[in-house]
């Protein structure tokens, strides 16, 4: 079993996301007519290795994994993540997976592929006929330390690729729109059913939680807003406000900027448009404004040095690499109250 965060002195953690682009085992077909020779499977374990030993990761989660097998091969190529843990949830039908790798002991995990319960959207009466989640939704149950339990959720949101009716003529613009509206319509309710999920962990409870994955969407879209929640309108007052701060999520890009002045986010590139897809939240326990909070977020990185504009630049990112960014987190929690240094009053 992996240590917790026992030792009083290590009070540091680290979290990050990374979608993998598609992991599968050499020569086996992971799309139609897409495979890796041996020589590309191999480039690209080291490449994920070697991202892995740059993060430093105590939790991780993973998106477009097809083989558990590949996954622990490339663990393997990391210094750092060797004697990690790993959880899967397979993917549905031929689709990719999810995983989460961590030295934190697990206490419990959950993998949801229909929406929960009274989740469903309907429009003007009629409900839509989405009920499952185009990727597994992974929930782990995690011992940080002896007192402090979490729950890291996985998430791969639909895409933004075009939903194209069988037959239809592709490069027709009306039906590309159409497309697009109805890949649209499926991220909107995955995040909703998201939504639900994560209210039943987060209300009435002081309990920590962290979403990270590929969203598809930036920070500041509706879709990812309706995972992170709203925040409560500043003119209200506190007892108003507490309820909505119990089930919000921070975004930790919106909690560096407001650390320093750079902003160099962006974790894929299309088109010659730099997007933030690849997301970290947390509950208001890791939040530095909660006066009740047991720990913060205090430093985001970004790795996303291997991408490049391919509209300015005749190249492609080689097949072995990813063509997302990878973001990590630190966390640092609070010392115990028994722990905290008190001082002398003085009087006088």
């Amino acid at each position: 079993m992996v240590d917790s965060l026992s030792a009083p002195e290590r009070r540091l953690f680290r979290v990050g996301t990374f979608n993998l682009s598609n992991l599968a085992l050499p020569e086996r077909e992971f799309y139609s007519g897409e495979a890796y020779s041996r020589e590309d499977y191999l480039q690209k374990l080291t490449w994920i290795g070697r991202q892995l030993d740059r993060m430093k990761v105590d939790i991780v989660g993973f998106q477009e994994v097809f083989h558990q097998g590949a996954l622990k091969e490339a663990l393997h190529r990391s210094e750092y993540h060797r004697q990690h843990t790993i959880v899967m949830a397979e993917g549905s039908g031929r689709g990719p997976g999810l995983a989460l790798a961590t030295r934190f002991p697990i206490l419990d995990q959950r993998v949801y592929e229909d929406f929960p319960p009274g989740s469903a959207l309907d429009l003007d009466g009629a409900e839509l006929p989405i009920h499952r989640f185009s990727h597994p939704v992974l929930a782990v149950d995690l011992a940080l330390t002896d007192t402090i339990q979490c729950t890291a959720f996985v998430i791969h949101l639909k895409s933004k690729r075009p939903t194209l009716a069988d037959g239809v003529d592709r490069s027709d613009p009306v039906e590309v729109a159409k497309g697009y509206a109805r890949s649209l319509i499926r991220r909107a309710a995955e995040a909703t059913a998201l939504r639900c999920l994560l209210m039943e962990v987060l209300q009435d409870r002081r309990y920590p939680v962290i979403v990270m994955g590929d969203v598809n969407d930036n920070h500041t879209a509706v879709t990812t807003q309706i995972v992170a929640g709203q925040p409560p309108w500043e003119c209200w007052p506190y007892r108003k406000k507490a309820p909505v701060w119990d089930v919000l999520l921070y975004q930790v890009k919106d909690i560096q900027a407001r650390l320093g002045y750079g902003d160099h986010y962006y974790t894929h590139i299309h088109n010659g448009h730099y997007d933030s897809l690849d997301h970290i939240m947390v509950s208001e326990e890791f939040a530095a404004q909660n006066r009740d909070r047991i720990g913060r977020v205090t430093y985001v990185s970004v790795y996303n040095d291997h991408l490049f504009d391919q509209t300015l630049l005749d190249e492609t990112i080689e097949p072995w690499k990813s063509d997302h960014g990878q973001v990590v987190a630190t966390i640092e929690l609070d010392p115990p109250p028994s722990t905290v240094p008190t001082f002398p009053v003085r009087r006088g």
